[in-house]
């Protein structure tokens, strides 16, 4: 930062600025961590030689001081896990209803909400880049945009199918129905990361935003469909009025789905990423939320699990996707983690 000409790119400086402040950011928290960590050592060496109650204001003081260092450490000890290549930057999640009809539109449309309100506990700024509304109520499929640090390290713990087990609002004989939504989730993929995309490889079409209507909406195709045709691969873009924007988010998102696609193909293994989801419907769920006749969300492959269904909903998912990124690391893994509400 300090070489001649650093802002004569401001795009690429800015980046520079952007890491070198995450860095700062995870060497100071390290490094106050162990400040603190080190005053509760002298603390408690003084109450010792002075021989203090267990009951005395010192002793309690000290007590507290201890319990907030665990729950910062358990804080670093999760951020010690998102070092995958891309776990810092920005995420696209995309939800897509399956089996179950209306019932797994509205579903969608539930999930798109507790994604929303997530990244909303977390700090991240949130755009909704497509939107296609169900036949009769909820969504078909939805994708949005996250960014904030460590955006994708978190989100991708949530892809996967998701399942609900309910008793239909649009069911009139009031039966239990289960729905199934698939949701998936991509690394914005920089400048840094080279993807081929030739221009005859694309199909490019426009078609009028849906929406609520107003002075633009529906008016003009400012929408763009993009078909990478050797994949097959199709995102679509449908939230700012200008074309060209449009156009140029949904290429940042096809960018990223061939770039994982990509990389499937030469891990060979097909049960992460896209893979993972298999059929959206029965045995390939990876979380289970149950409204009736009891209330339970359960995560199959952590085994965490809570009855608090209400605070999921509102977007509490971070027990989850702790339980997941700790399952993940080798001196965790094996560990069936149950969550207490």
């Amino acid at each position: 930062m300090s070489q001649p000409g650093f802002w004569n790119s401001r795009e690429s400086a800015q980046k520079i600025v952007a890491k070198a402040n995450q860095l700062k950011r995870a060497v100071s928290g390290l490094q106050g961590y162990q400040s603190k960590v080190e005053d509760a050592r002298v603390m408690a060496e003084l109450l010792n030689e002075a021989g203090a109650d267990e009951g005395s204001a010192e002793s309690v003081e000290l007590a507290e001081a201890v319990s907030g260092l665990v729950g910062e450490i358990n804080e670093l000890e999760i951020s010690s896990f998102l070092n995958g290549p891309h776990d810092a930057a920005n995420a696209f999640l995309s939800l897509h209803a399956g089996a179950g009809g209306t019932e797994a539109c509205d579903w969608a449309d539930m999930l798109l909400r507790m994604y929303l309100r997530w990244a909303e506990r977390r700090g991240y700024d949130v755009e909704i880049d497509d939107l296609q509304p169900g036949d009769e109520a909820g969504l078909s499929r939805a994708t949005i945009s996250i960014r904030g640090e460590n955006a994708y390290g978190f989100a991708k713990a949530e892809r996967g199918v998701h399942r609900l087990v309910r008793i239909s609002p649009f069911d009139s004989n009031k039966r239990r129905h289960t729905s199934f939504c698939a949701v998936d989730v991509l690394a914005e993929i920089d400048d840094t990361v080279h993807v081929d995309i030739k221009d005859d490889d694309l199909r490019t079409d426009t078609y009028r935003s849906s929406g609520k209507g107003g002075q633009h909406v529906n008016k003009t195709d400012s929408a763009v469909r993009l078909t990478h045709l050797p994949t097959g691969i199709v995102v679509a873009c449908q939230n700012e009025r200008s074309q060209m924007k449009n156009k140029a988010t949904a290429m940042k998102i096809l960018k990223a789905r061939v770039y994982e696609k990509m990389q499937d193909e030469k891990r060979s293994e097909m049960e992460k990423f896209y893979g993972e989801k298999g059929e959206i419907g029965w045995g390939s769920q990876i979380r289970s939320y149950v409204f009736q006749p009891y209330q339970l969300v359960k995560d199959l492959r952590t085994g965490s699990e809570t009855g608090n269904v209400q605070a999921v909903m509102d977007g509490d998912l971070d027990k989850f996707v702790t339980a997941w990124l700790r399952a993940g690391c080798p001196r965790h893994r094996n560990k069936n983690i149950v969550m207490e509400d």
